[in-house]
């Protein structure tokens, strides 16, 4: 009974974490589309002056 109570605990871990594994799989590849969309859509640099960044690094 003990070896059954915790092969389904190390079971419900075990597809726990690969659930949230898989969530922030989806998060990164969101942050990864808008970082890239922001290299896109940023605004043109003027022709003396610094070029603008749409990041503060």
């Amino acid at each position: 009974m003990g070896i059954l109570l915790a092969v389904l605990i190390l079971a419900l871990i075990l597809g726990g974490a690969g659930f949230a594994v898989h969530v922030l799989w989806w998060i990164a590849l969101a942050v990864l589309v808008l970082w890239l969309l922001g290299f896109v859509f940023r605004g043109s640099a003027t022709a003396g002056g610094p070029r603008r960044r749409w990041y503060r690094w």
